[in-house]
């Protein structure tokens, strides 16, 4: 199978009404050449997965603007006031989830584990509809594993068989999103012939990556 195609070609494999796991920290280590060609799409209803929703006109901020998130899984918002707007006039629906149980959830679901228990959450909002598990005397939450149709990443250095290395904090997200999708594509800013990346720096595997795409957009853009 052809693993590197360009980045038109990764955002038409994303269908309307997907969920989608978006790799990054506000916008490092977020794949922005592909929410770039996804905006040219006109698809739209997706179910966002992610840290955050970016800054407003930059990275996730972007597909927020252009409407084309229904809903997000976040942990949380306030680095894009756009989102909230959105949010109050009801034109997305936010799940709000602290970050460490958002990455436990995205790491079950890669591991194949229905869930885990948790006591962050207990006596909040993020407890309405869960169900309470008593444990030696302690309340705590049961949270379920979380996968996407599609994961979106970003990587400094990918290998032609789809190995991924992660320069420094753009790690964040990424090989936790690469486990729990069904389907993996990430966009790099360079890619070798396959063995010129050592295997101590492999922090995704090929095996995991579907597609790889070249990026052509600036992280300051």
């Amino acid at each position: 199978m052809k693993k590197i195609i360009s980045l038109k070609e990764a955002a038409a494999k994303v269908s309307n009404g997907m969920s989608v796991m978006i790799g990054g920290f506000i916008s490092a280590g977020t794949p922005l050449g592909i929410i770039e060609e996804l905006i040219q799409t006109g698809i739209g209803d997706l179910v966002l997965i992610a840290n955050d929703t970016g800054r407003k006109g930059q990275g996730i901020g972007k597909l927020v603007a252009a409407g084309l998130i229904k809903e997000a899984v976040v942990s949380h918002i306030g680095t894009n006031p756009e989102t909230g707007r959105k949010m109050n006039a009801g034109e997305i629906k936010v799940h709000f989830v602290p970050q460490g149980t958002l990455a436990e959830r995205i790491r079950c679901a890669g591991a194949g584990i229905g869930g885990f228990l948790t006591p962050a959450g207990v006596g909040t909002a993020a407890a309405e509809g869960k169900p309470v598990v008593n444990l030696d005397g302690k309340e705590y939450l049961l949270e379920k594993g979380i996968k996407a149709d599609v994961a979106l990443l970003k990587a400094s250095i990918a290998d032609e068989s789809g190995n991924l290395f992660y320069n420094g904090t753009t790690r964040n997200f990424n090989p936790l999103m690469a486990l729990a999708a069904d389907l993996v594509i990430a966009e790099t800013d360079k890619i070798v012939a396959a063995g010129k990346l050592h295997r101590d720096h492999v922090m995704t595997p090929g095996i995991l990556v579907d597609y790889i795409c070249l990026s052509g957009v600036d992280a300051n853009d």
